[in-house]
């Protein structure tokens, strides 16, 4: 289960002057040339009160020098973490490229406007399963959670706005380190990492494989 990983790599000379211009080359990259399933999916990793860590897979809905967008539950676990902790890490998987992303920032709330308004552009049925899951607790089985999305179903037919749940919302990840790792030859990959620095620049380094 071991695979040779390609010759070429990545040098400082062929970084973006900024991780963000750089994760946009990469993204247009696996998602237009490699084609990859969902490129967008991320490891999300948060830890809890106690020091506990936990992991999870969410699709990231927006990027921009501000940072990494995505939306969830807020009494979920990650946004119970969260609450307490806004440490984050995010990694972007991209196998079939040996690619790799890894982002280390702090999670903050979006706002209720920009929350609403990417809420109105979701399918109808996300919609209603935004308010029918109480994501990460327990649930007594499948049919009550089925009967909890058919009576907002019925509530809310096809072509009726839905509301925007008050415990449904987004984070943005700001990020203070990103890191692009190439996969190479005989495992010596290239491993390159945007650092925040305090007047708002980004100094790069390069980290042995």
């Amino acid at each position: 289960m071991r695979k040779q990983y390609r010759a070429e790599g990545l040098a400082e000379s062929d970084l973006a002057a900024t991780p963000v211009e750089q994760f946009a080359r990469w993204f247009r990259q696996a998602a237009a040339e490699a084609h990859l399933f969902e490129p967008n999916a991320m490891i999300v990793s948060t830890v809890d009160a106690e020091g506990r860590p936990s992991s999870r897979t969410v699709l990231l809905k927006q990027f921009d020098e501000h940072g990494f967008v995505f939306y969830t539950n807020y009494d979920s676990r990650k946004g119970r973490d969260l609450a307490g902790n806004p440490n984050i890490s995010l990694l972007f998987p991209w196998h079939p490229m040996a690619r790799q992303v890894i982002v280390q920032g702090v999670a903050q709330r979006t706002g209720r406007d920009e929350t609403a308004a990417y809420f109105r552009t979701r399918p109808h049925g996300s919609q209603l399963g935004a308010w029918a899951s109480t994501q990460s607790s327990v649930v007594p089985s499948r049919a009550e959670l089925d009967a909890s999305y058919a009576d907002l179903e019925a509530r809310y037919p096809q072509g009726e706005q839905v509301p925007v749940p008050p415990h449904w919302g987004g984070f943005r990840v700001a990020p203070r380190t990103v890191e692009f790792w190439q996969g190479r030859e005989n495992r010596l990959h290239d491993r390159l990492r945007y650092v925040a620095e305090a007047d708002g620049g980004w100094r790069t380094e390069r980290l042995s494989p």
